[in-house]
Formats: structure tokens, C-alpha cells, sequence
């Protein structure tokens, strides 16, 4: 048995929090640059040199890539033979969530009660947390400050299995055309697929962690990733939705399995500053 000082967690977290809302992942703004380069809308190529040069100014004056500095979400794997001494991981969490948004400058958007009572928690907690018993003695935090303006556009469906792949399609489509420009294109998009109601909504945020030039080990959900990347480009909705062929910069799909007389479908859309780290312990 492997132990793991809870307390010493914070100062990682902290920091790391504050870096994904300042430093744009490296893959993404390569990926910012080359479509740039290829679209032929000229309002849109104004706005990714736009958004280029918006990464440049965050990461020179240590300022956020966006004023939505978002719900922090963390997914946890915690491997079985680790012991958590000296603390309460949850805790611990929120302590390194509220000294980053306070340190690190970042705008505070947590309230008490979603209905009667929004007054602001004043740090950005409580934090969301997902954690998953795993084989092993590591400790690995998926962290992910996700804002509002594309958490609001994320849809989940409740499909027939004859459905298929086709009303998966229709469903995206859909949510992305519904969308618009309110999400901030361009998008990374996660979908879930199967499980039930709760599952696929997460397998859909969980998505988003992948990195953006990967592939889906699966062929057909590889194939089937890149066939919706081309379709959702086909939209004309484009950079920040004024129109152009760069209206999503990757697509994402995890599945699990599920019921014979289900085919649940969610759809999680990411903004374009795909903002996420994970730290291994």
C-alpha cells in the first residue's frame, strides 16, 4: 500500500488550474494556425488571427484566455492500493480550487443555490468531482475549468436502437446548428454514447480530456469521428458562428455499453480554448 500525503495535493492542483486558464495548449493553437491558413472566409480567418493573437496576449501578460474562467471539474482515478492520509480529498480539492481562482486572478462564477438563493461562493467552489476506483497505486487528476457559454448548448437524447449511427448524426448535427455561434466556435466535441441517462453525459465531458490530434482506438468510432468533423464543417456556422468551414476543430467519442432497448446520446460542447490538465501522482 502506496501512501499519499492529501495535503500535499494542493499546490499542484492550484498551479495547474491557474496555468490551463492562461496557456493555451500547445496542439490547439498549432491547430488555430493551420486552419487559419486554410480557411477561405475572410471574416473568419480574421477572427482565428484574432483568437491566435488572444493566446499570445494571455500567456505574455499572465492574463486568462477568457473572461469565463469556468466550473472546475475534476475527474479522479484513484488507483486501489493508495492510501489518502493526513486529509479529505474533497477537501483538499476545494482548497486548491479556491486558492487558484483567488491567486491565480480568475473570475469566480460559482453561486450558492441554482434557483433561490445565487449568491456567489467568492472562490469558485464547490468544484465538481467525478472518481473512479482503478487497478494500480497512482493517483491521476483530470482537471477541466469548463465554461458556461458551451456548457449551456450541451444536449443529451434519448435515441431507439434502430436509430443507429444515422440518429446519432441527426442529434449532433442538430445541437450544433442549434447552437450557433453561442458556444464560441470552433468547438472540440464530446459526445457519449450508451450506457444510460447519467453515464452518457459523462462519457461526453470525459471526451473532451482526450488529446485533440488523437484517434479513437476503434476503427468504426475513428471513421465515424472524422466523418462528423467533416460534417459539422459543412454547416457554414464557423469562427465565433459568422460563417466559414472551421465550426469544429476535432470531434470525440467514448461509448459504453448498454441496454437493448436504449441508445442514449449526449453531446458536451468544448469552446475554442479546451482548456484541461491532468496530473499523475
Amino acid at each position: 500500500m502506496r501512501n499519499i500525503e492529501v495535503n500535499s495535493l494542493v499546490t499542484p492542483i492550484k498551479e495547474a488550474l491557474i496555468r490551463v486558464n492562461i496557456d493555451i495548449n500547445p496542439s490547439l493553437l498549432s491547430k488555430l494556425k493551420s486552419t487559419e491558413k486554410s480557411e477561405t472566409n475572410p471574416l473568419s480567418q480574421e477572427i482565428l488571427k484574432t483568437l491566435i493573437d488572444n493566446a499570445e496576449i494571455a500567456e505574455s501578460n499572465r492574463i486568462p484566455l477568457c473572461q469565463d474562467t469556468g466550473s472546475a471539474i475534476f475527474f479522479i482515478e484513484l488507483g486501489q492500493e493508495i492510501c489518502l492520509i493526513n486529509g479529505d480529498l474533497t477537501t483538499t480539492i476545494n482548497k486548491a480550487v479556491a486558492e487558484a481562482y483567488s491567486d491565480g486572478y480568475l473570475r469566480k462564477s460559482i453561486v450558492t443555490d441554482p434557483l433561490f438563493r445565487r449568491n456567489n461562493t467568492l472562490n469558485n467552489t464547490p468544484a465538481i468531482i467525478h472518481t473512479e476506483i482503478v487497478k494500480g497505486d497512482k493517483l491521476t487528476i483530470h482537471l477541466m475549468p469548463k465554461g458556461a457559454g458551451s456548457e449551456n448548448m450541451s444536449r443529451l437524447f434519448m435515441l431507439k436502437p434502430a436509430d443507429g449511427v444515422k440518429g446519432l448524426k441527426n442529434c449532433v448535427l442538430e445541437t450544433i446548428v442549434k447552437a450557433g455561434g453561442n458556444p464560441c466556435p470552433p468547438l472540440i466535441v464530446g459526445i457519449g454514447v450508451g450506457g444510460n441517462f447519467e453515464t452518457t453525459a459523462l462519457l461526453a465531458k470525459k471526451a473532451l480530456l482526450r488529446d485533440l490530434d488523437d484517434h479513437h482506438p476503434e476503427p468504426m468510432y475513428s471513421e465515424l469521428e472524422q466523418s462528423l468533423l467533416e460534417e459539422i464543417n459543412c454547416l457554414n456556422i464557423g469562427p465565433m458562428g459568422l460563417g466559414g468551414k472551421t465550426t469544429a476543430l476535432a470531434v470525440k467519442i467514448e461509448y459504453f455499453p448498454c441496454h437493448i432497448a436504449s441508445l442514449p446520446v449526449a453531446i458536451n460542447l468544448q469552446c475554442h480554448s479546451f482548456r484541461h490538465a491532468t496530473i499523475v501522482f
